[in-house]
């Protein structure tokens, strides 16, 4: 038994159409989670009374029988029955008969594949809160296992003051602190149910959305039913999320990019997250890195593709909206690859200590503490500023550092500047004579490590993700 033609077109349609229309393709993926809302929502009929008992447990048992099927592989989408939602019902059809019919009863594909993209995003969100949890813990190892190194901090990319490697790294775990907390945020906006909203207007069914959304675990219901099939916010929310935090891995990914460069060495990159060049023997490509910063563009194409999808639709639903699944699929299927593979790069790539120690040696980075001391003595920041950037230029001109300036040098190219304070410039001394909470300061870090450690403590997801 198959599905009958629509009686309202008189020809089938078009083979062009079908595949130009048909979403089956893609959506392929929602369909645990349309036999799961299915499932609830035939319970409802039966509860309700509004389809007989006989005919729930029949379509029930349907209903897990292609879910079996599924699970097996021996039963995959037809074209000709557009989506996903029309060959679970022409398979239910297929297996119990004209009863299958009853499933749709007060309920419209517009609120069904609303109810469907929560269900799935629901799920992502879960996973995604492990990645990201599993990125932080190797970004705060490394920062543990470091705490003594220090690295030049850059302004313009260029070195500007001596920083913690720590300092860094907790920098970036700030980032992502936050968009766990804006993930937890979406995740709470996410948990409603559309179900109940019909094609956009509700249903003369008295059906029951609320036992739906409970039985499925989601919160609440729509207020609106127009707004509830008509709603992608959430999706356009997840993939600005999304976005933010690939601003946030890019940047990471094109400073990881650079301190593995030979130019700068602080950084050596595992083998296994390091490619080879087909012409060149002696490369070590950070491609993982690069990759990650990449990828950037292509989230924020998807990001922009929904935007655009939605900012000109009336109300309600419109074929239009079919353009969301495959923009966040791919968004989806990016962060599932990219995040284990930062957070593998980042666990297993090893800090180039003595190479960071002559970069150290080699800059003027401590060039405003030693500005600060002579203001400290009473003369005007600007003042200073000026003496000390006479004393880098001719430093720079005669090819020396801060620690190999003779008494003798110094009386004649700054003579304001005593030579005993030249010992106070080693990049331990200026990163201990910070004093804000919020500074590399050792003392001060060494507290950030801890409470980010308590926070990721706290934070462990113990969510089954699926």
């Amino acid at each position: 038994m198959t599905m009958a033609r629509n009686p309202r077109f008189s020809k089938a349609a078009d083979d062009a159409a079908l595949h130009f229309t048909a979403s089956a393709g893609f959506d392929w993926r929602l369909i645990r989670y349309d036999i799961q809302g299915s499932q609830a929502h035939v319970a409802m009929l039966g509860r309700t009374g509004i389809i007989p008992a006989d005919d729930v447990a029949q379509i029930q048992a349907g209903l897990e029988q292609i879910e079996e099927e599924v699970a097996s592989g021996s039963w995959v989408p037809r074209l000709e029955y557009e989506d996903v939602h029309m060959n679970v019902e022409a398979r239910l059809l297929e297996l119990i008969g004209p009863v299958a019919g009853k499933l749709h009863t007060g309920r419209s594909r517009n609120d069904q594949v609303a109810l469907d993209m929560h269900l799935f995003m629901r799920d992502v969100g879960i996973r995604h809160k492990q990645q990201l949890w599993d990125v932080m813990e190797a970004l705060l190892s490394q920062a543990e296992r470091n705490l003594d190194v220090i690295i030049p901090g850059y302004t313009h990319l260029q070195a500007a003051q001596p920083i913690l490697f720590a300092h860094h790294c907790l920098a970036y775990i700030a980032m992502l602190q936050r968009d766990w907390e804006r993930l937890e945020d979406w995740q709470r906006r996410l948990s409603m149910s559309p179900l109940g909203a019909g094609a956009l207007s509700g249903t003369p069914y008295p059906t029951d959305p609320e036992a739906v959304a409970a039985a499925l675990g989601l919160d609440r219901t729509y207020a609106n039913s127009m707004d509830a099939v008509a709603d992608r916010d959430f999706l356009i929310e997840y993939m600005a999320w999304a976005s933010l935090l690939m601003v946030h891995l890019s940047r990471l990914g094109e400073e990881l990019v650079l301190w593995s460069s030979h130019e700068f060495g602080f950084i050596r990159m595992a083998d296994g997250y390091s490619t080879g060049s087909s012409i060149m023997p002696q490369k070590r490509n950070p491609d993982v890195a690069e990759l990650v910063r990449g990828k950037a563009g292509r989230v924020f194409g998807n990001l922009m593709t929904l935007l655009t999808v939605m900012k000109g639709l009336p109300l309600a639903y419109h074929s239009d909206m079919q353009e969301d699944k495959e923009a966040v699929f791919d968004v989806v299927d990016t962060l599932e690859a990219l995040l284990p593979a930062v957070a593998g790069m980042l666990r297993t790539m090893t800090l180039q200590k003595e190479r960071i120690q002559v970069r150290l040696a080699q800059d003027y980075t401590a060039a405003t503490d030693l500005a600060d001391m002579l203001v400290a003595e009473g003369m005007p920041f600007r003042e200073a500023h000026h003496v000390i950037g006479r004393l880098v230029t001719q430093l720079e001109l005669d090819h020396q550092h801060f620690q190999e300036v003779t008494p003798d040098y110094l009386r004649r190219v700054a003579p304001e500047i005593p030579w005993e304070w030249m010992k106070k410039l080693t990049p331990d001394a200026v990163i201990g004579r910070r004093q804000q909470s919020m500074s590399t300061g050792p003392k001060f870090v060494a507290i950030a490590l801890g409470k980010a450690r308590e926070w990721l403590t706290r934070e462990t997801p113990r969510e089954e993700a699926p």
